[in-house]
């Protein structure tokens, strides 16, 4: 089996735009969380998100006209153009060059979302209306009597009552195009030409874990040589925040302190704080990095996945989902469990989600559980959805790389039995081989990775 490493990394998150910049502000304890700007939240019940700081990229912001022009903005999601945008940073990283047609047809794309281009079809929804209506009864002679076009929609049983005529045209042609989660995969692969596999999955907030876990598989198997992986999400908007709304998922207590929204294990926390952007790498097959001189940010070793089987939004109380995620990913990587140095957590601030995983951590890791460090990155981007793994891989791979474990916010008080070390509000130095980063996602999805810091 192949060896695969890590050469190309880009991040598009509330908490900085660009490795550099996010890593510098997430181990100096900043956090990216605000009062929602993008829309009118003041009668939602939650005014906190992560939303992406505007600014030039050379400041460690985003303007979307830096990396997609303004033609092809009007055909796309927000969050194709987030996934581009990390997709271009990690290519850009990784230095390829010139590749060869040998290497094009062996190089892949797997970006995912978790729910995709939920805005656009909000809007060409609202666009089209009740124009949508369709009544199968209407007399098939009413159109040739009234002299109609055959694709007119009618919303009554008497055609003459009210007639809308070709209202789909309301409707961008780019609508489809513009919001299907495979087309992030799909405008990387055109634009540089990759002919491997192109794949895009989606399971919810597990989605970018899966696909770079997905991704190593590829190449370690010799289906690859390299891969772009990761994922993209925009859904702070009023239908996306209204929709967690509504199931009581997200922070209300802190609206006039958001930075204070997402506090992983404390007792106050109460829910998760939106958030949005994009995580991507560069995985790669190692022989193929050394001959090109690629730099190495670490290596990928283990993947575990797994099923809950329980209820669509709650984990199980007792944490055997996310346990046996964990213990898959130990098994395949043949990585003892005491090597396991630190714990990017899933971690989303909700008070039986946080709970579970702390759960199944002690049972996986037993004894070990009080020397490793686990922290959630969570705490100061907020939940990026099916972007949030794929930042968090490249946390905890800078963390393996620098030596340095980012913290976790708002840790005030913790929880009863939430007694393991959480890296506390402030950063803490740490030399460690192996690192793990978890996800999970409604439906009882489970994933984990583990990295390790690279030597020859």
């Amino acid at each position: 089996m192949k060896r695969v490493v890590i050469t190309g990394m880009g991040i598009v998150s509330p908490v900085g735009v660009g490795v550099n910049a996010a890593w510098n502000n997430l181990i100096a304890g900043k956090s990216g969380l605000g009062k929602t700007s993008g829309f009118d939240a003041s009668n939602f019940p939650s005014h906190v998100s992560g939303e992406i700081p505007v600014g030039s990229y050379a400041d460690g912001k985003w303007t979307a006209e830096e990396w997609v022009s303004p033609k092809e903005l009007r055909r796309i999601d927000k969050f194709i153009a987030y996934g581009i945008s990390a997709a271009r940073q990690a290519m850009t990283d990784a230095n390829f060059g010139e590749l060869t047609e040998e290497e094009k047809e062996n190089f892949g794309v797997h970006l995912g979302a978790g729910i995709g281009g939920l805005q656009t079809i909000y809007e060409n929804s609202v666009l089209l209306g009740r124009d949508a209506i369709l009544l199968d009864n209407i007399p098939e002679d009413a159109l040739i009597k009234e002299k109609l076009p055959a694709d007119s929609i009618f919303l009554d049983e008497n055609p003459a009552a009210n007639i809308y005529k070709n209202p789909y045209k309301k409707i961008s042609p780019f609508f489809i195009t513009g919001s299907l989660i495979n087309l992030t995969s799909g405008h990387v692969s055109i634009e540089y030409g990759l002919k491997g596999p192109n794949l895009s999955i989606v399971t919810a907030c597990a989605t970018s874990t899966h696909a770079i876990g997905d991704s190593y598989k590829l190449i370690r198997d010799g289906e690859a040589i390299a891969m772009v992986a990761g994922g993209s999400e925009s859904s702070v908007n009023p239908i996306g925040v209204a929709g967690f709304a509504r199931i009581q998922a997200l922070s209300t207590n802190f609206n006039n302190e958001p930075t204070k929204a997402s506090r992983p294990w404390d007792k106050d926390r109460d829910g998760f704080v939106i958030a949005e952007g994009a995580g991507v790498l560069v995985l790669e097959e190692l022989e193929h990095a050394l001959q090109r001189g690629a730099k190495i940010y670490g290596e990928v070793v283990g993947y575990g996945t797994s099923g809950d089987a329980h209820h669509i939004t709650a984990p199980l109380e007792t944490g055997d989902g996310a346990a046996r995620s964990m213990a898959r990913a130990l098994k395949f990587s043949g990585v003892k469990k005491e090597d396991i140095g630190y714990i990017n957590a899933h971690g989303t601030s909700t008070p039986l989600g946080d709970k579970a995983e702390l759960t199944a951590v002690k049972k996986v890791f037993g004894e070990h559980a009080y020397k490793l460090s686990v922290s959630s990155t969570k705490s100061a981007t907020g939940h990026l959805l099916g972007a949030t793994g794929a930042v968090e891989a490249i946390f905890s791979v800078k963390a393996l790389q620098e030596g340095i474990l980012p913290p976790t916010l708002n840790l005030d008080n913790p929880d009863e039995g939430c007694d393991l070390d959480f890296v506390p509000k402030v950063a803490k130095k740490k030399d460690i081989q192996y690192a793990m980063s978890n996800s999970f996602g409604f439906g009882g999805t489970n994933g984990t990775l583990i990295f390790k810091k690279y030597s020859e």
